[in-house]
């Protein structure tokens, strides 16, 4: 059974890099690593930037990480013409501690509705060991996006 692509068109990846520019995506270092056919996938460091006093991955950055991927994610799904997305709710479970190194996060969709999308969001570090699970509920707005490279936003 051929299932069909959860992708609206393209997006280069130059487009992506320059929507994280100036922005908390790139203080915190997440970059997007792939777009596959069913799954958007990401990495963000564990160092100074995202980890809390005791020297472990911050629960509020990989939170920041899940609704990353998973906004970046609606976002590629839908017809960017015509419509934009906005996290609505997010819950995440926090399983394993990360002292250094960087996690890996796949986005993939649970539900992509007309008026909203659930992604699940499943975070790893570098052993490959679930660190924290998501999931992220977007609105999807009928006005067209409003997600802009640096230089639109200066």
């Amino acid at each position: 059974m051929n299932t069909p692509p959860i992708w609206h068109g393209d997006v280069p990846p130059d487009v992506l890099t320059g929507m994280r520019r100036g922005t908390l995506i790139e203080t915190l270092g997440i970059e997007v690593t792939a777009v596959l056919p069913d799954s958007l996938q990401g990495r963000m460091p564990v160092d100074s930037r995202t980890t809390q006093p005791a020297g472990m991955l911050h629960g509020g950055a990989s939170v920041a990480f899940a609704e990353t991927l998973a906004s970046i994610a609606g976002f590629l799904a839908v017809d960017r013409a015509r419509f934009h997305v906005v996290g609505m709710e997010i819950n995440a479970n926090h399983l394993r501690p990360v002292a250094e190194g960087w996690v890996t996060g796949v986005a993939r969709p649970v539900y992509r509705g007309g008026r909203a999308q659930v992604w699940e969001v499943r975070i790893a570090d570098d052993h490959d060991r679930l660190v924290c699970i998501s999931r992220c509920t977007l609105a999807v707005l009928e006005v067209p996006t409003t997600y802009l490279g640096a230089e639109q936003r200066a």
